[in-house]
């Protein structure tokens, strides 16, 4: 038992060692008081209580549909429980960092989970804690309150949640900077990535927020403000197109993404991934991007995976040759997290590997790429 408590507490003390690191004493202590609080058998604060709000998901391709078992984090990385308060509200997330010294900032990846998820399971699901540790990424994983949405989905379908500074956006970018600042990460190596509504949630980021985010990942997503209530965010689900209830403006810079989809996804159909990749040469950016498909930019490959599924890779690239559209078409795969840990909700065990495509991409891309 003593054995047990020491772990414990050495595993704490190597995140406060983290936060001291960065300058950030006063966090460093409050994580030790904390744990040593849970340690002496104090209770933690209630979680938030549902309610009745309208929620959007769809059950019929879950997976597995099972609380995910908890999980020690990798020896000499931490896996934490934190919070965020903003002027647009508060918000719980979950803290990857991996294990090593503090001499270099660290990129970030924020994961937005899908509906129903919580940031324990989407981390296990997605795989995406054990890639960072190897390639020294702090991870974020906001949580979506059950009081803002009874089904634990990010409200990307509302108006009121699609713009900067405003809602869930401005508690995700508040996020992301809290613990750019509290870790001192690079700032210039910021990612934001998410499934289903997270994905839908992530494109969102991307573009209210492109001074923050270097790249966008987006999984079985929907393009930007294709909704902005409940009934038209199933319309979109669907794959129908509705009229924008407002002129959407120009995308105003183009933010490297990678899309990945799969054509049976039954819950998000695959026109929305399609329509994600041709967002960025649409009418309105072409100018802006640089992109000039027509020019020999756009090229496709199909590939198969061993023992998983084909895919049909497009890559968009810009007037200097720069990948910045990745679009995967996955073949007979529906909606789930590709290549995912069948332990968590919404997975599907076979490839292409998602996690790691999608952190290939990122690393691949900074902001200084947005500027070519």
């Amino acid at each position: 038992m003593k054995i047990t408590l020491m772990n414990r507490l050495t595993k704490t003390m190597r995140h406060a060692l983290r936060l001291i690191c960065g300058g950030n004493l006063a966090t460093a202590t409050d994580a030790i008081l904390h744990k040593l609080r849970q340690l002496s058998g104090c209770k933690e604060a209630p979680k938030d209580k549902q309610n009745e709000n309208i929620s959007v998901v769809d059950r019929s391709e879950v997976l597995v549909d099972h609380p995910a078992p908890t999980r020690e984090p990798e020896v000499g990385s931490t896996f934490t429980d934190a919070s965020y308060t903003g002027a647009a509200g508060s918000r719980r997330y979950k803290l990857f960092m991996p294990a090593g010294n503090c001499i270099s900032p660290l990129p970030l990846v924020v994961m937005l989970h899908g509906c129903t998820q919580t940031p324990d399971d989407f981390a296990l699901g997605t795989g995406m804690n054990e890639l960072a540790a190897a390639q020294q990424c702090v991870v974020a994983y906001p949580e979506q309150a059950s009081s803002a949405n009874g089904m634990k989905c990010w409200n990307w379908f509302k108006s009121s949640d699609q713009l900067r500074d405003r809602g869930e956006p401005a508690i995700i970018a508040g996020i992301t900077r809290e613990v750019i600042s509290a870790y001192g990460l690079d700032a210039s190596r910021v990612y934001v990535a998410g499934l289903s509504a997270g994905g839908a949630m992530a494109v969102i980021m991307g573009r209210t927020y492109p001074d923050l985010y270097a790249a966008v990942g987006v999984h079985s997503g929907i393009p930007y403000a294709a909704a902005h209530d409940a009934a038209s965010a199933f319309v979109a689900m669907k794959g129908i197109a509705s009229q924008p209830r407002r002129k959407r403006a120009p995308i105003p810079q183009l933010i490297p993404t990678i899309v990945l989809h799969g054509d049976r996804d039954k819950t998000v159909h695959p026109s929305n991934g399609e329509k994600l990749a041709e967002q960025f040469s649409a009418s309105d950016a072409s100018t802006e991007a640089g992109l000039a498909p027509e020019d020999g930019q756009k090229a496709s490959d199909r590939e198969q995976v061993s023992g998983g599924h084909a895919y049909t890779r497009t890559l968009l690239r810009n007037k200097n040759g720069k990948v910045v559209v990745e679009y995967w078409l996955v073949h007979g795969a529906g909606h789930a997290w590709f290549g995912g840990n069948p332990h968590g909700s919404y997975t599907d065990p076979k490839g292409p590997d998602a996690s790691k495509e999608v952190l290939r991409f990122f690393l691949e891309h900074d902001l200084a790429h947005k500027q070519n």
